[in-house]
């Protein structure tokens, strides 16, 4: 018996077989297809019938495995080849997207199909964004008809959340991009969304997946301007998503020139350099200059550590404003640049609390340069001729109109009582200028 020989174990061939039969039957989803493509038959083009047949197959059929094929059924009617061809040798059905009537209400109904079906097998929803960003590669293999009834059903999926706005990144391939296929594909698509929701929920999707600066690059790179884009959506009927993005634009571009613009203020820049560079921004970008009055304010008081005492704050604002009064002067030359300067001071001084009591120095400052009249001895001011000599001492950035009419009305809630207190001897003084001023004119003619 001990010279018997021990038999050795031997590796059983079953479990390989096992599992050779298996991984053929996961990518054989021909039987799959076929009891898809017969219960679609049955139901016929009834689409609330066909959401309770996938609904009921679900628990039959492997939608896990088969997710893909589930898919290109309930769209093209059939499994895709590579490119977005059906395959001639495969079953096919009518029951689907491709096959129906091209107009939104019809697709509408077909992304209740889809959305019931993703709700119901939640583990569905990873491979039908999967399949949509590959039916947008594949937008070339399809009719124009088929890309329209595919963009409206992709804008209302959503528009009701079943899809994220990362889908849009195959819209960037760029071979649809170079033949004009991404742009066309778009309108229909935003329309279709828009229709659905409204412009600041597509914005608000689009932010979020950080699209919102990317709209532009549906267009080959020497046609990405606003100036195209606007006018290939707005001739489209999207005018909405054109000034969306025109806004976009200046957004991006008012970030940029305020970071310029800090890093000329802290380099020392001449100011005639720095006011030649906004210049050229405000004409290249279509800023206005309302806007570029809020944006050189921020960066001047953004370039110096301001002191935390109340007392000596105000000496320091005044020092540093003196110096930047120039720059200021020169993008105030409409009356609502000038207003719009008055409540960015008067914001600025509310939010910070050292500032309070600092308003009424600045406003004084801007409005007579280093010439400032001091509205306690204003009977030394009464005459035009007084208030001419002191403009002239020194860069005049305000005038009397616009900071009557911010005291008058169009002030904002913000330190409201605290700040025209501070001002009422001075919009008084204003006043009787004002009124001398004009009799001597009068007394002139």
């Amino acid at each position: 018996m001990n010279n018997q020989k021990q038999q050795k174990p031997t590796l059983s061939g079953q479990r390989f077989k096992t599992r050779k039969r298996d991984e053929k039957e996961r990518f054989d989803p021909t039987q799959f297809q076929d009891c898809i493509i017969q219960g679609l038959t049955e139901t016929g083009t009834d689409l609330e019938a066909v959401a309770k047949f996938l609904d009921a197959s679900g628990a039959k059929l492997d939608y896990r495995r088969y997710a893909e094929t589930l898919f290109d059924i309930l769209v093209a009617g059939g499994m895709l080849a590579p490119g977005g061809t059906l395959a001639d040798d495969m079953m096919r059905t009518d029951v689907c997207v491709f096959a129906a009537q091209e107009d939104l209400e019809t697709m509408q109904a077909f992304a209740q199909v889809f959305n019931k079906l993703i709700r119901r097998y939640k583990y569905l929803e990873k491979g039908f964004e999967d399949e949509v960003k590959k039916l947008l590669l594949f937008l070339k293999g399809f009719s124009e008809s088929e890309r329209n009834k595919l963009a409206m059903l992709t804008g209302v999926l959503l528009a009701n959340g079943t899809l994220n706005a990362s889908i849009l990144n195959s819209l960037y391939n760029e071979n649809l991009v170079k033949e004009g296929v991404s742009a066309a594909f778009a309108v229909k698509l935003f329309k279709s969304w828009i229709n659905e929701k409204d412009i600041n929920a597509v914005a608000a999707s689009l932010r979020k997946v950080s699209m919102d600066n990317r709209l532009m690059e549906l267009f080959p790179a020497n046609k990405q301007s606003v100036e195209h884009f606007t006018k290939y959506f707005t001739e489209a009927g999207l005018k909405e998503l054109s000034e969306y993005v025109r806004n976009q634009q200046t957004i991006g571009a008012r970030k940029e020139l305020q970071k310029e613009l800090q890093e000329q203020m802290s380099r020392g820049d001449p100011f005639k350099d720095i006011i030649l560079y906004v210049k050229e921004e405000m004409k290249k970008n279509n800023i206005p200059e309302p806007v570029v009055i809020g944006i050189i304010w921020s960066s001047v008081m953004s370039t110096v550590e301001w002191n935390k005492k109340e007392e000596l704050v105000a000496e320091q604002a005044i020092k540093h404003l003196k110096q930047y009064s120039p720059l200021l002067a020169a993008f105030t030359t409409q009356g609502q640049s000038e207003l719009t300067l008055l409540l960015k001071i008067q914001e600025y001084c509310y939010d910070n609390i050292h500032f309070m009591k600092a308003f009424q120095k600045i406003v004084v400052l801007f409005y007579k340069g280093q010439g400032v009249p001091n509205p306690q001895t204003a009977d030394r001011y009464r005459s035009a001729a007084h208030q001419e000599a002191g403009r002239t001492a020194g860069a005049e950035v305000l005038s009397e109109e616009p900071i009557l009419k911010w005291y008058k009305d169009a002030h904002v809630a913000k330190g409201k009582s605290v700040f025209l207190e501070q001002m009422k001897k001075f919009v008084e003084w204003l006043k009787n200028a004002e009124e001398e001023s004009e009799s001597e004119a009068e007394e002139g003619d």
